[in-house]
C-alpha cells in the first residue's frame, strides 16, 4: 500500500464536485507556463525566486488541473533555487509558511503529501551537509501535520527526521523517535514504512555499538520486506547494513558478498554517491581478510600475531570498468591503505590517514576498523622487533619502529597486561625485560583438579551425614 493510498483522502464525490466547474470551462494557464519557462533563461537562483513565488501567489487563484501541475513544478523549482542561493532559512519555512499555503489548501491531501515528500527529498539531496536545516524543516512539517491531523504524512517525515538525527550523531533522540514510531506503525501494519524505520533503528544501534539490537532490527526489517515489493534503492540499503554487521563480526567474506550486492544495485541505478561507499567497504573487507590470514588478526583483537607470512592477499580489489568509473580520492585512499597495510609500515599507514582524513575518518565503519587495524599492526611490529631479545632498551624499540617513545612505552605496558607476551618494564633503566614462555606445569594443574574433586566428595558426604542425624533425632 502506497503512502498516497493510505493518506487521509477526501471523499471522491467532493473532489469531483470541486473540480467539475474547472473541467467544464477551458482553463487558460498560458501566462503561468510562460513565467515558468522563462526561469530557464535566468542564470542566477536569486533571479528565479521572485518569478517562481509570483506563480504560486498569482492573483487569479487558479487551481485547476493545468494550473496545479504548473504550480507543483514551481514548488520544486523554488526549493532548488533556495538551496542553490544558500537561503536555507527560507527552505525551512517554504512548505509550512505563506508561500505554499494557498496551493496546499486547494489540492487533495494525497497530492499535498506527494509534494511535501518530494520537496523534502530534493532538499536533502541538494544540501546533504546541512543537517541542522534538514532537521528543522522536518520538525516544521511534523508540527504542521499535527495541526492539520495528517497522521500518515507525519509518520513519513518522522522516519526521515530519525535518519537525519542519526547522521547528526544524536543517537538518543533518534532511538526515542524510532521507538514511538514503531508502536504506531505496528498497529497500522504499514510494512513499507516498517522496513525503513527498522533499518534506521539498526543503523542507530550499530552506532551505539549494540550489535545484538542492530541485528534484531535488521531481521525485523528483512521480515517486513519479504511481504512487499522493495525498491532496488531500499534493498541496496538493507544489503549494505547486512554487510556492515557481518564486517563488525569479522565475517569478511560474507560482508564482501553483501556489499557487492548493494554495489551492483546502486551501480545499475547510477547512484555514484551511494555506490562509492559500497566500493570502499568491499576494499576494506579485502584488506581485513588478507591481513587476518597473514597476521591472524580478528575483529575482537590480535591473535597469532607472530605469523611468519609476509604478504597479505589484497590484490585485485578494483579493476576494469569499475576502477575507471569510480576512480577518485576515495578509491585512492583505500588503495594507499592497502599498500601500507601490506608492507606493515606504520609510518606509511599514519601518513595515509593524515593525507585522506575526510575519506577515511568520516565513515563510522571504516574509521572503527582502520583504528583497530592500526593497533594490531603496531602490536605485530612490536612483537617482531622484541622477539630476538631477552632485554632491550625501549628507546631502541621506538627508533626501529619510528614512533614516539611515550607511545611505544604505553603500548608495551598494555600488551604485558593483556598477556600478549611475558615481561616487565624497567622504567628506571628504560629497558624492557622479556621472559621466556614457560610451559605450563601439568602436574600442578592435575593436582588442583584432584583437590577440587576431593572437596566436592567431602562436602557431599557431610551433607548426607547431616541429613541422617536429623532423621535419627
Amino acid at each position: 500500500m502506497t503512502d498516497g493510498d493510505q493518506m487521509d483522502t477526501e471523499p471522491i464525490e467532493a473532489v469531483a464536485a470541486s473540480s467539475a466547474p474547472l473541467e467544464d470551462e477551458e482553463e487558460d494557464c498560458s501566462d503561468l507556463a510562460t513565467l515558468l519557462d522563462s526561469c530557464d533563461d535566468l542564470a542566477s537562483a536569486s533571479d528565479k525566486i521572485p518569478v517562481l513565488e509570483s506563480i504560486l501567489n498569482e492573483p487569479a487563484n487558479r487551481y485547476g488541473p493545468k494550473a496545479s501541475a504548473i504550480k507543483e513544478r514551481a514548488v520544486y523549482a523554488v526549493a532548488r533555487a533556495y538551496c542553490e542561493d544558500n537561503r536555507f532559512d527560507d527552505v525551512v519555512t517554504l512548505l509550512t509558511g505563506t508561500t505554499c499555503a494557498a496551493f496546499f489548501a486547494n489540492i487533495t491531501k494525497a497530492k499535498t503529501a506527494k509534494v511535501v515528500r518530494a520537496v523534502l527529498d530534493a532538499v536533502c539531496a541538494l544540501a546533504p551537509d546541512q543537517l541542522d536545516m534538514q532537521a528543522q524543516i522536518c520538525r516544521n512539517i511534523i508540527s504542521w501535520c499535527q495541526t492539520e491531523k495528517r497522521s500518515f504524512l507525519r509518520q513519513r517525515v518522522e522516519s526521515k527526521l530519525a535518519s537525519v538525527l542519526f547522521q547528526q550523531d544524536k543517537y538518543g533522540e533518534s532511538v526515542a523517535m524510532v521507538d514511538g514510531l514503531l508502536v504506531e506503525l505496528k498497529k497500522l501494519d504499514d510494512k513499507q514504512l516498517l522496513v525503513e524505520v527498522h533499518l534506521v533503528e539498526s543503523k542507530v544501534h550499530h552506532g551505539l555499538r549494540g550489535m545484538a539490537k542492530a541485528k534484531a532490527a535488521l531481521t525485523a526489517s528483512r521480515t517486513s520486506a519479504n511481504a512487499i515489493y522493495v525498491a532496488p534503492a531500499l534493498q541496496s540499503q538493507i544489503d549494505l547494513q547486512s554487510g556492515v554487521l557481518h564486517c563488525e563480526e569479522g565475517d569478511y567474506d560474507t560482508a564482501h558478498s553483501y556489499f557487492l550486492e548493494a554495489f551492483e544495485q546502486l551501480d545499475q541505478l547510477d547512484d555514484r554517491e551511494k555506490a562509492v561507499p559500497c566500493l570502499k567497504y568491499m576494499m576494506l573487507c579485502k584488506i581485513l581478510d588478507g591481513l587476518s590470514k597473514a597476521l591472524g588478526i580478528s575483529a575482537t583483537g590480535a591473535a597469532g600475531i607472530r605469523s611468519d607470512r609476509n604478504e597479505a592477499d589484497i590484490s585485485g580489489m578494483i579493476s576494469g570498468k569499475r576502477g575507471v568509473k569510480y576512480a577518485g580520492k576515495d578509491v585512492d585512499a583505500m588503495s594507499a591503505i592497502a599498500s601500507a597495510a601490506s608492507k606493515r609500515s606504520l609510518k606509511e599507514y599514519e601518513a595515509v590517514l593524515s593525507k585522506y582524513p575526510h575519506e577515511l575518518q568520516d565513515d563510522l565503519l571504516i574509521k572503527h576498523h582502520l583504528g583497530t587495524l592500526q593497533e594490531q599492526l603496531l602490536e605485530s611490529n612490536l612483537i617482531r622487533i622484541i622477539e630476538p631479545y631477552s632485554c632491550v632498551e625501549i628507546d631502541h624499540v621506538a627508533t626501529l619502529i619510528e614512533m614516539p617513545l611515550a607511545v611505544v612505552e604505553k603500548k608495551l605496558s598494555q600488551m604485558i597486561l593483556d598477556g600478549k607476551f611475558n615481561g616487565i618494564l624497567d622504567q628506571g633503566k628504560g629497558q624492557l625485560i622479556v621472559y621466556e614462555d614457560s610451559e605450563t606445569d601439568k602436574a600442578m594443574e592435575n593436582g588442583l583438579k584432584v583437590i577440587d574433586n576431593i572437596d566436592k566428595v567431602v562436602s557431599s558426604l557431610f551433607d548426607r551425614s547431616q541429613a541422617l542425624r536429623s532423621m535419627m533425632v
